[in-house]
């Protein structure tokens, strides 16, 4: 499969186009055997820089397929190790900037189904959307267009997916490194005709830092992953044994769990206390804002609604 798939990309390449045929011979090729090689993954960076024309079904196959390779190349799955990492970024960042917009959702739309990835990938993602919200032009995947000259609406979808993402340095929840960029956004296009939703992305994304809490454990290792996967591999027959040893010899066994092995304290996490103390900011948290506000010798307009904001809801 894979000598056959880098034959048709090395010919669309030299071409710089691909036909609707070369694309449906690749995704057959490329997913005949369910998996997108690392020579196959290559094949298709290569041919993407090739592209003059970039069509919505090319960047659909591109995110696909890129994804594929480094989330379920290698166990465990949904999971990118340090050496994915290292390598993703050196296929993007082969001449020092992000050749398309479609590399950019690639690794973006990674840290979306990703349960983790390496902090490496997530500061360089974090970067290169900086440095395309205040220097890209031209269409993005999510609609709309970048702005080297103020913030899109397009760019705010990105900046959100990101900051959120369930792969990123805080899944779910807007973290210091997330909250430091909006600020030096914020600076960079302070006199700019931002879009609507840029006011109201800055000001819910920093309080969500200052006021949001993530558990320590919420995301999973590549590491921890791979021991339970083993664990769960090794065990599976036993545990299966086990169970149906317990259901043979213990009466009505489904009615006396609670009696052939004891209740439980539940000890876990106290959710809604987590929450009350995320909501609190603390003294490290404070100091950090005033050293934001008065980095540039000014509160600004935005600022202003972001104090009055977290005074409301102290």
């Amino acid at each position: 499969m894979t000598t056959q798939f880098i034959d048709i990309a090395q010919r669309a390449a030299a071409d710089g186009q691909v036909t609707a045929d070369e694309l449906l011979a690749l995704r057959r090729e490329g997913w005949g055997d369910g998996i997108i090689t690392r020579a196959e993954a290559e094949a298709l960076f290569t041919l993407n820089t090739a592209l003059s024309e970039r069509s919505v079904e090319w960047c659909d196959f591109f995110v696909e397929a890129i994804g594929e390779h480094v989330l379920n190349g290698t166990p465990p799955r949904l999971q990118c190790n340090e050496a994915e990492a290292v390598w993703l970024i050196a296929q993007v960042d082969h001449d020092g900037v992000t050749e398309s917009m479609v590399e950019l959702e690639t690794m973006v739309r990674i840290l979306e189904r990703a349960e983790n990835t390496p902090d490496r990938l997530k500061n360089y993602v974090l970067a290169q959307i900086e440095r395309e919200v205040l220097t890209g032009t031209g269409p993005t995947r999510c609609g709309g267009e970048l702005s080297a000259v103020h913030i899109s609406s397009a760019e705010c979808r990105i900046i959100r997916r990101v900051i959120f993402a369930s792969g990123g340095h805080g899944p779910a929840a807007v973290t210091r490194f997330d909250a430091e960029m909006l600020f030096r956004l914020k600076d960079e296009t302070l006199a700019e005709e931002n879009a609507a939703e840029w006011d109201d992305l800055f000001i819910d994304g920093v309080t969500n830092y200052l006021k949001g809490f993530t558990l320590q454990n919420a995301q999973v290792s590549h590491e921890r992953k791979l021991e339970l996967e083993a664990f769960v591999a090794d065990n599976s027959a036993s545990v299966g044994r086990f169970m149906g040893r317990v259901l043979r010899e213990v009466p009505q066994a489904g009615n006396h769990f609670g009696k052939v092995f004891g209740k439980r304290k539940n000890t876990g996490p106290d959710y809604a206390a987590l929450e009350s103390a995320g909501e609190a900011v603390t003294d490290h948290e404070s100091e950090w804002l005033e050293a934001m506000i008065a980095a540039d010798g000014e509160v600004d307009e935005l600022e202003s609604r972001l104090i009055a904001r977290l005074t409301a809801e102290a």
